[in-house]
């Protein structure tokens, strides 16, 4: 794990369990991460200032990531 939570991992796991080692999919995964970094620090903050308990809130983001279908299964 890296220094900075809020930084994209150092290695990216591939399905086979081997880091993937294109700089392509490196880079867009890098870009991905900042970009869905940002959208949830400004969710984040916005709600906590309009008076939303930040417990709550990381709780809203958790479930809204961990209900993200998979682009690999029909929903």
């Amino acid at each position: 794990m890296s220094a900075d939570p809020l930084a994209p991992p150092a290695l990216w796991p591939g399905v086979d369990g081997q880091p993937l080692s294109c700089r392509e999919k490196l880079k867009v995964l890098a870009e991905n991460h900042a970009e869905a970094a940002q959208a949830l620090r400004d969710a984040f903050e916005d709600a906590v200032l309009m008076g939303v308990d930040e417990a709550a809130m990381r709780r809203v983001l958790t479930e809204l990531v961990a209900a993200l279908p998979s682009p690999k299964r029909p929903s």
